[in-house]
């Protein structure tokens, strides 16, 4: 076992985000192996009530420092860092004149090793511990990804990218170029054998990943359904309702279905674990089916007022209940630094499609970005899974060291905060990366 001793922040499950978070100004943070060797966190609580039961055990001293828990992000694409803060008119524009020209260089199994590596690195220096990301429609850039992030023990879910129509030939899946299989089952198979060969790997899952339904055909989507029922326990993601040019063009292709999220479920597409990034343009019967399903949404607010996409509304999803978490989006998004995407979602929750003067709190904003995104991944625990984006007993033992005063503004800004949500709110609103002292993966 190994002890940490410093401020520490972490999340009470039963109470409700805006006033969830526990805070403990000096604190320890003991963490050890469980049954199956995996670290996790023992025991955790303030200095004084814990130090004699665990004076034997090593302890390293974080003076001045807080932890807290290693961030989730639930949606973001690994092909895409080259194409952080391309300028485009919006999201269509932007996907073919950057993100298609980009992915197509992944069917080199060298450039996604090397952009891999890179975007690992990235997510560990900016204190995320746990991602859902898409990769592009080469078996290459899947195996790359997962071979990276099992190397750094980083918890991570992707899938090959499933596109069979409306985009570039050359980005259809590759290995049935030489005409012995058709495209779309083609991609099946490949899926399926990926998932078979990664999903359940240390700290990897799998994720069926349709693109976004207007690239993909009746076939595909149907087929990405029968996969997501076969294997109850994988991931589901693709995007809905970010743009209305995006939603006139997926009801122009599936106009049977109510909705454009509706299309999901009418292909089997909608449950526990599938995660839709954006879902700003929904009215109360998507709202009801999200509930329903079990599925969650990823808000991506750098993305979305990068791209003038519009408003996540925070309150209508409160008030009909269904799961949400902040994702970075990158590279539509503009920053891999969850303090950026914490400050994004401030401004969307205050001038967004909300009640007047919704303000969400700086324990609601960490949550999000924590316990509420694990929570949405159906990674909290439950059911006998693995638990991360908290620091209570049991969870794995992911977490980032911060320093409060890393830069001389931040400094001056924290040394005057008189209450948690002071001190927190400062480092959403001045921090970046280099609030990150350390990340520690279990």
């Amino acid at each position: 076992m190994k002890a940490y001793r410093a401020a520490i922040l972490r999340f009470a499950p039963d109470r409700e985000p805006r006033h969830s978070a526990i805070y403990e100004e000096d604190g320890l943070l003991v963490v050890g192996p469980d049954a199956s060797g995996n670290q996790v966190v023992q025991a955790v609580g303030p200095y004084q009530a814990l130090k004699s039961q665990y004076a034997d055990v090593p302890t390293q001293h974080f003076p001045g420092r807080l932890i807290a828990p290693g961030f989730v992000d639930m949606h973001l694409h690994y092909p895409q860092t080259n194409v952080i803060g391309s300028p485009a008119d919006g999201l269509l524009p932007w996907l073919e004149n950057y993100t298609f020209p980009e992915e197509k260089r992944f069917s080199a199994p060298e450039y996604s090793a090397e952009a891999a590596s890179f975007f690992v690195a990235e997510l560990l220096r900016n204190g995320v511990t746990t991602a859902l990301t898409f990769a592009t429609s080469h078996p290459a850039s899947v195996n790359a990804l997962f071979a990276q992030a099992h190397a750094q023990r980083l918890r991570l879910i992707t899938g090959l990218c499933l596109m069979d129509r409306n985009a570039p030939p050359d980005l259809f899946n590759p290995a049935a170029a030489d005409g012995s299989k058709d495209v779309t089952e083609q991609s099946l198979i490949d899926s399926e054998a990926l998932l078979n060969k990664w999903h359940g790997q240390g700290r990897l899952g799998y994720a069926i990943t349709p693109r976004f339904a207007p690239t993909s055909t009746d076939a595909q989507l149907r087929g990405a359904g029968e996969l997501a029922a076969q294997y109850p326990d994988v991931w589901i993601q693709s995007h809905v309702a970010e743009n209305k040019d995006e939603i006139a063009w997926a009801r122009a292709l599936f106009p049977d279905s109510r909705s454009y999220l509706g299309t999901y479920a009418d292909f089997g597409l909608m449950r526990e674990r599938a995660i839709y990034a954006h879902c700003i343009h929904f009215d109360d019967d998507d709202r009801a089916l999200m509930r329903e399903t079990g599925a969650a949404a990823a808000i991506c607010p750098t993305s979305n007022l990068f791209l003038g996409s519009g408003f996540f509304d925070y309150a209508g999803a409160d008030r009909i209940g269904f799961k949400y978490g902040l994702a970075s989006d990158v590279g539509g998004g503009t920053s891999f630094s969850p303090f950026h995407t914490m400050l994004g979602a401030y401004y969307v929750g205050r001038e967004g499609q909300t009640k007047p003067g919704l303000s969400l709190s700086p324990q609601q904003l960490w949550w999000q970005h924590t316990l509420g995104a694990a929570q949405a991944l159906g990674l909290d625990g439950q059911k006998g899974r693995p638990s991360v984006g908290n620091l209570a007993p049991g969870c794995e033992a992911d977490f980032v060291v911060l320093n409060p005063k890393a830069t001389p503004l931040l400094a001056r800004r924290t040394a005057g905060a008189n209450t948690l949500d002071e001190l927190l709110f400062a480092m959403i609103v001045l921090g970046d990366d280099r609030l990150i002292e350390q990340t520690v993966i279990s």
